[in-house]
């Protein structure tokens, strides 16, 4: 046995002493490290808080009801760059089917391929009577349609210039040029261009309720009225709507009686153009059954 010239006692001790030595070495060496700054991590302390470098802000609303949307103002900024896009704030109507009875040249009716844009007496303010060679004038109660047209392209400015064609059922549900006992009539259908406002004015009756439909009326939007004689110009189709509440004013009336039962077979949720929402294609209505009624609505497009 090999002998040690210790006892066990400072054998202990002398243990005890390397051993707290070590602990304080290593506390010395981690309290060192803190104080260094961290290295190869891409940025300050504030950055790695935020993870960014530079700044990036956005301000700004959008609202959309139907299919599309035009944006208010913003402001972008990434380090020193801006950039800042202004328009105004509208939504763009929806894009609808024009319907099996447009009488634009995209269909046939009972003769052959019908086409009244390219008529003469077709731009007109006044629909009730039928224009060209045909007679007849479409009876109901007497309804005014202000469209008030603006460009949410251009920061929702009145789209001055453009033209709208609009079409619509008599007040027992039939489309002239179409429907049995009207093919020979076209009242009802007329284009209009707007004035330096976007405002466009069609006098016209109030629409029946058919079968299978809430109550509307269908228009196209061109840029121009020249381009309105075709249809392959169009840059817009869609339909507009009547409160509920007129619609039942309307159809007690004499004349109207099978839209009472139509009406009562649909709502607003039910019918396959509106059922996804209408707010943006609902007119609103003045007046009353005795004096007619005035419907307008701003229709907002993309162009």
């Amino acid at each position: 046995m090999e002998h040690h010239g210790h006892s066990l006692e400072e054998d202990l001790q002398t243990m005890l002493q390397a051993t707290t030595g070590r602990r304080q070495s290593l506390r010395w060496l981690l309290a060192s490290a803190a104080s260094l700054p961290l290295l190869g991590c891409g940025g300050s302390s504030s950055d790695a808080a935020t993870g960014t470098t530079g700044t990036s802000t956005s301000t700004g609303t959008s609202t959309s009801t139907g299919t599309s949307t035009s944006t208010s103002t913003g402001t972008t900024t990434t380090g020193t760059t801006t950039t800042t896009t202004t328009s105004g704030s509208c939504s763009v109507i929806p894009e609808e089917t024009g319907g099996p009875y447009p009488a634009d040249g995209t269909n046939s009716n009972s003769s052959g391929v019908v086409n009244v844009l390219t008529q003469s007496g077709v731009v007109r303010s006044d629909l009730r009577s039928s224009f060209g060679s045909m007679s007849g004038t479409a009876a109901g109660i007497p309804l005014t349609i202000k469209l008030h047209i603006v460009n949410a392209n251009a920061s929702c400015a009145a789209a001055n210039a453009f033209a709208v064609y609009l079409w619509q059922c008599d007040r027992d549900g039939n489309y002239s040029l179409y429907s049995s006992g009207v093919t020979n009539q076209n009242y009802l259908r007329g284009v209009q261009e707007a004035d330096a406002n976007g405002d466009i004015v069609f006098t016209t009756i109030f629409p029946g309720c058919y079968s299978g439909r809430m109550p509307h009326v269908h228009f196209e939007v061109y840029s121009t009225l020249a381009k309105a004689a075709s249809a392959s110009n169009r840059i817009k189709t869609s339909q507009f709507t009547f409160p509920m509440a007129t619609l039942n004013e309307v159809y007690a009336t004499s004349g109207y009686s099978a839209s009472v039962r139509n009406l009562a077979q649909i709502s607003y949720a039910s019918d396959n153009v509106f059922g996804d929402g209408y707010s943006l294609q609902l007119a609103t209505i003045t007046g009353n059954v005795t004096d007619g009624y005035v419907a307008t609505l701003t229709v907002a497009i993309a162009a």
